[in-house]
C-alpha cells in the first residue's frame, strides 16, 4: 500500500467520525435546548436579586415610618388627653366665677364683696388661662392627626409595592419551572407596579390609590349587625357658635 492510499483512509476515517457525531447531535434535541434554558434561568435570577434588593430598601424606609407613626400615635392621644384635663380645669373654674358671683350678690358687706371679687377675677384667670393652652393643645392634637395621615399613606404605598413584588416573584418562580417565556413578561406587570409604588413611597411622593386601599383594609369577613360603641375625640363647636 502506498502512502497516499493511507492518507485516503484516514480522510475517510475523519468524515464518518464527524458523521456520526453530527448524527448524535441531531438526535439529542435536549443538548440544544439547554442554552436557550440556562439563558432564561439566568434572567429570572438577575431579576429575583433585583428586585429583592429594592424590596430590602423599601423595608427599611417602611421600618421608619411606621415609628414615626406610633410616635405621631401616641402623640395625638396624649395631647387630646391633655386637652381634655385643660378643658376640666377650665369648666371647674368658670363654674366656680359662677359661684361666686352669685354668692357675692347676697353679701351686703363691701368688704367681704371685695373678696369675692379677687376670687372671682382669681378664677377668671386661671379660665383664661385654660382656654388658651386649650387652643394650642387642639392645634398640636390636629397637626399629629394629619402627619400621621400624612405617614399613613407611604405606609400604605410599602405594602402595596411588597405584595406587587411578591406577586412578580411568584410568576418568575413559575417561569423557571415551565420555561415559558410570556410569563417572564407577565411578571413585569405588576413588577412595575411595585416598583412605582416603592418609589412612591421613598421619594416622598402623595400618589394614593384610594379604591384599591379602601378595598383592602375593609374588614369583608368579619362583618357584624351592631356596631361596636367607640370614644370619639372631642367635638370642637366653634366660639361663635358658643352661647
Amino acid at each position: 500500500m502506498e502512502i497516499s492510499d493511507i492518507s485516503e483512509v484516514i480522510e475517510d476515517n475523519d468524515d464518518d467520525h464527524e458523521a456520526s457525531e453530527d448524527g448524535k447531535k441531531s438526535q439529542d434535541p435536549h443538548k440544544e435546548e439547554k442554552p436557550k434554558k440556562s439563558q432564561l434561568n439566568n434572567y429570572v435570577a438577575i431579576t429575583v436579586v433585583l428586585f429583592v434588593t429594592f424590596m430590602g430598601l423599601c423595608q427599611v424606609k417602611s421600618g421608619n415610618v411606621v415609628q414615626a407613626m406610633q410616635k405621631a400615635q401616641a402623640d395625638r392621644i396624649d395631647t387630646w388627653a391633655f386637652y381634655q384635663a385643660r378643658n376640666v380645669r377650665a369648666e371647674i373654674a368658670k363654674s366656680t366665677v359662677a359661684q361666686l358671683r352669685l354668692q357675692a350678690v347676697a353679701v351686703p358687706q363691701s368688704n367681704i364683696r371685695a373678696e369675692y371679687n379677687k376670687e372671682i377675677a382669681k378664677y377668671e384667670a386661671i379660665a383664661s388661662k385654660q382656654d388658651t393652652e386649650k387652643d394650642k393643645l387642639q392645634q398640636q392634637a390636629l397637626d399629629a392627626e394629619k402627619l400621621y395621615d400624612q405617614l399613613n399613606i407611604h405606609d400604605d404605598q410599602f405594602d402595596l409595592s411588597e405584595a406587587a413584588f411578591a406577586l412578580a416573584i411568584a410568576l418568575l418562580a413559575m417561569t423557571s419551572l415551565t420555561q415559558k417565556g410570556w410569563l417572564y413578561g407577565a411578571a413585569m406587570v405588576p413588577a412595575a407596579f411595585g416598583l412605582f409604588m416603592g418609589l412612591s413611597g421613598l421619594l416622598n411622593w402623595d400618589y394614593h390609590p384610594e379604591v384599591l386601599t379602601k378595598y383592602l383594609s375593609e374588614n369583608t369577613t368579619h362583618k357584624t349587625d351592631h356596631q361596636v360603641s367607640t370614644l370619639p375625640y372631642p367635638q370642637v363647636i366653634p366660639k361663635h357658635k358658643m352661647v
